[in-house]
């Protein structure tokens, strides 16, 4: 909770909340299509620049475009899979899956591990699994090597490596049962077909190299390994600045969780100087996101300015800066759940006990 917080009135239920973006939320096919239209323009563009470029560096400048291009398909992918993207549900479904297939993500195990978990619980401790802190008796239990990996995914440096290792490989790409009891044949189905697309693509990737007479390993590293880990890394970093700040609070008692209004106080939204909230679809408008699932990303700019209007001082809103990132990066290692505060991993407190809390 933010200093003087406690001399606010209650956040209003979320119910109350929805209503007031009720005029908003509309979809429109017509727009949505358009987005589709133009991101997949690109991602042809940023390919057909990879094949043909024949210097080696000039052919990765392009893989990391197009690694940021996966990257605004798979938000656009991710509004369908919240059914806000057009009017209908079915198309919905199956556009989502085709905006996926870039960042290698099924649909169905994103759908429950997402929509489901992530924002039924978000920040919850045993249940959101997304940049979940260890408490520092959690982190001390750990064997030496994870608690290594740990310093390194809490590093700043390493939002790629936790999105690929944590997410992509541990609960979407076939997880294993302890990481997914549930058992469905669409998450395999989903599972093989994302598979298929990967190989497909590498393996266009090594015919036009040997069509161009050029290197297979470099065509293979500018077409498919440097856009794959340039989307990890985003996503990687969008989520945890979207989750990691000194005044949002993490919980273990869902009592607790539920009355601090999460959907509210565990969001933060990212403002940028530059136009990058435009080019990453507004997602980093996340408060509004998190209490309507429903708004699209292309009214997600209006809806977030509504909430913010009606909840002076509720809402986290953090102007970007580098500075900023890995000071929180520097600060932010593990969670004190009893005294709800920040520490570092030798336990001490590196960022003060958000007021009220």
């Amino acid at each position: 909770m933010q200093a003087g917080q406690e001399d606010l009135p209650p956040v209003p239920h979320r119910r109350e909340l929805r209503e007031w973006m009720l005029p908003i939320t509309r979809p429109s096919t017509a727009r949505a299509m358009a987005l589709v239209v133009l991101d997949f323009v690109l991602y042809a563009a940023c390919m057909a620049a990879i094949v043909w470029l024949r210097n080696p560096w000039l052919k990765c400048l392009a893989g990391l475009a197009c690694g940021f291009v996966i990257g605004r398909l798979f938000i656009l992918g991710h509004d369908a899979c919240h059914q806000s993207f057009t009017r209908h549900r079915r198309f919905n479904r199956w556009l989502g899956r085709l905006l996926f297939l870039p960042s290698l993500t099924p649909y169905s195990l994103w759908e429950v591990g997402h929509n489901v978990v992530h924002h039924g619980y978000t920040n919850l401790k045993g249940f959101d699994f997304v940049w979940e802190p260890c408490s520092p008796e959690e982190y001390q239990a750990l064997p030496r090597w994870r608690r290594g990996l740990e310093r390194v995914y809490r590093s700043g440096w390493a939002p790629w490596l936790y999105y690929l290792v944590e997410v992509w490989w541990a609960r979407m790409l076939f997880p294993s049962r302890r990481r997914m009891p549930t058992r469905r044949a669409v998450f395999t189905l989903d599972g093989l077909l994302v598979t298929g697309y990967g190989l497909l693509w590498m393996a266009a990737l090594v015919w036009a190299a040997q069509a161009t007479s050029q290197s297979v390993g470099w065509m293979l590293a500018g077409g498919f390994v440097l856009p794959f880990l340039f989307w990890n890394a985003m996503i990687g970093f969008v989520v945890y600045v979207h989750h990691t700040h000194q005044e949002v609070v993490w919980h273990t008692d869902k009592k607790s969780w539920a009355a601090a209004q999460p959907f509210v106080s565990t969001t933060v939204h990212i403002t940028f100087r530059s136009a990058m909230g435009s080019a990453l679809h507004h997602i980093l408008e996340h408060t509004a996101h998190h209490v309507d699932m429903g708004v699209p990303l292309y009214r997600l700019k209006k809806a977030q300015a509504l909430l913010e209007s009606r909840l002076k001082g509720r809402i986290v809103v953090q102007a970007f800066s580098w500075r900023w990132y890995f000071a929180t990066a520097r600060a932010c290692k593990l969670y004190d759940f009893a005294e709800q505060r920040w520490v570092g991993f030798l336990g001490v407190t590196a960022l003060r006990k958000p007021a009220g809390s």
